[in-house]
């Protein structure tokens, strides 16, 4: 494989199509209240997702567990997006769907082994105190422990890979840009949900997660890139 970035299968470009459209549409139904509409292509979004992942060619230098545990984080992020959307509170169980989602991403991320890198991990870490300093006055008592532990895998997480991208291992750049949206993406989501609502949150949250979940996606090599 060479470094030039090209697309090389046309077959993957109707792939990303697909998510985009299905993307935007989730999004425009999200923000002007269409629920059918947002119950159907919300996780068709993730489902058109997890279908790129499965049906591409996947880049020859990763580890054989790197594709199969990507796919199960996509299928858990599924769960949670049908688990969050459904019209009673489940809140709780959408969060422990992406929790599992977070711990898998970290295994396919750290197949090749991991450095602790202070670097990269202080800065990870001042966001999540300041994070969790603005959040947690407004958290419930019973959801408090559930945040807590969701924050840091979804840090974990993004630390993961910063630090495949800092190894030069295959796909990392793609998982460091993904883990990175992620963050923000769940973070808008819970200062929206606890702290204070504002205005085109549904488009900030659902842009930064399909965006995230799509670069992840890449991090496979199902474009036919090379990157690291």
């Amino acid at each position: 494989m060479d470094d030039a970035g090209i697309i090389r299968s046309p077959y993957a470009l109707y792939w990303v199509a697909a998510i985009a459209i299905s993307a935007v549409v989730a999004i425009v139904a999200s923000m002007r209240g269409w629920r059918k509409d947002v119950y159907v292509f919300k996780p068709l979004t993730t489902l058109l997702i997890l279908g790129f992942v499965l049906t591409g060619p996947a880049n020859a230098y990763l580890h054989p567990l790197y594709r199969p545990l990507i796919a199960a984080g996509l299928a858990f992020s599924l769960a949670g997006d049908v688990l969050l959307m459904l019209p009673r509170d489940r809140f709780v169980a959408g969060l422990g769907a992406f929790l599992v989602a977070h711990l898998l991403y970290i295994g396919a991320f750290t197949t090749n082994g991991v450095q602790a890198a202070w670097w990269l991990i202080l800065p990870l870490a001042a966001y999540g105190v300041v994070l969790l300093r603005i959040l947690l006055p407004h958290v419930a008592p019973r959801l408090k422990v559930p945040v807590i532990v969701y924050a840091l895998a979804l840090l974990a997480m993004a630390w993961t890979a910063a630090e495949r991208d800092a190894a030069g291992r295959a796909g990392g750049a793609f998982a460091l840009l993904g883990g990175v949206l992620f963050v923000a993406s769940d973070s808008a989501l819970a200062i929206d949900r606890f702290a204070r609502h504002f205005r085109g949150a549904d488009a900030v949250v659902l842009g930064t997660y399909y965006a995230a979940q799509t670069l992840i996606a890449f991090s496979v090599g199902v474009l036919g890139y090379s990157i690291h």
